[in-house]
């Protein structure tokens, strides 16, 4: 995929086919369109084209609104890319851009900036200043700019909102095996390894830290899971808490990893986490022995884990 992610940024006269969304998770119901928008544009000649916004529209009108997603928009474009996507843009979601009229947003942003001949759009979608727009107008601009609209079914949209919906819901019950079966791929954190307070290697079990900078990033329910990363070309098996720390009066959510027959310095390097699957819920010991007894427990259960999946 081109690298041109701004919309501000990306300069083409090429003929495109568009679809509008957000594709947060980019699930199985996701890649049925996304699949339909590429052989469309191979079929046809079109440039394939995702328009995204950012921050999510609910972020900005809602000042309220603590959505989360499921990806970060980096992990949502590695995934676009390997699907074999040509560009995903990204249009900034202001205030200001929100009061855009429904014509001017087709004529500004599918006509002259995205040369669009093709619109690929659900059947429910709407758009322009306070969402007044829907597929019948796009249709009828459609008409007037020379470019066709191809409606996406009430089917196909109702599978999209529904997987999304349970996959957030599985994540926020620690329900990781249902969250991956939903999405086709393992659920991931992308964060950066930083110091943390040391307590792992003092009880043996020595863990990474994963600070994720994007604050809207979804983070499964407290507890240990089994995870596997991908560390200079070598899978790495492992298992990470995500939690507080109550056995030593911790107060404040970290993510820690322990990596199994792992000793290379990582600090400062940016990692990718697959969460395979949930072992227990986070739980306060009497005494650091005997969460280092559980520790023992959990690792025990996760070998067997790995192995079985390797059987």
């Amino acid at each position: 995929m081109s690298k041109a992610k701004n919309i501000e940024t990306y300069k083409s006269n090429e003929p495109t086919v568009v679809t509008i969304g957000t594709f947060d998770g980019v699930h199985f119901g996701h890649q049925k369109i996304i699949k339909r928008l590429i052989n469309t544009g191979k079929l046809e000649g079109l440039k394939s084209v995702i328009l995204t916004f950012f921050p999510h529209p609910r972020m900005v009108l809602q000042k309220d609104s603590n959505i989360k997603l499921i990806n970060t928009i980096d992990e949502r474009y590695a995934i676009l890319d390997a699907l074999g996507l040509d560009y995903l843009l990204i249009k900034e979601f202001t205030r200001e851009f929100s009061r855009l009229s429904a014509e001017d947003f087709v004529k500004q942003i599918l006509v002259e900036k995205l040369n669009a001949k093709k619109v690929i759009i659900g059947y429910d979608h709407r758009f322009g200043r306070n969402r007044k727009a829907d597929i019948n107008d796009l249709k009828v601009f459609g008409e007037t700019y020379g470019f066709e609209v191809e409606e996406i079914s009430a089917q196909d949209i109702n599978d999209v909102s529904v997987s999304s919906t349970k996959i957030r819901k599985a994540l926020l019950e620690g329900n990781i095996t249902k969250a991956n079966k939903f999405l086709g791929y393992n659920f991931m954190l992308n964060g950066t390894v930083v110091k943390g307070k040391g307590l792992g290697k003092k009880i043996q079990y020595p863990t990474a830290n994963i600070h994720i900078r994007e604050d809207y990033k979804i983070i499964p329910k407290q507890g240990a899971y089994i995870v596997k990363a991908l560390i200079d070309d070598k899978v790495v098996y492992g298992m990470m808490n995500i939690g507080v720390n109550p056995t030593v009066n911790g107060s404040t959510q970290t993510i820690e990893v322990h990596f199994f027959n792992f000793d290379t310095d990582i600090y400062g390097k940016e990692i990718q986490i697959e969460l395979l699957h949930r072992i227990r819920d986070e739980s306060k010991f009497e005494s650091v022995e005997a969460l280092k007894f559980q520790l023992a427990k959990d690792k025990q259960i996760a070998m067997d884990y790995i192995a079985n999946q390797h059987a």
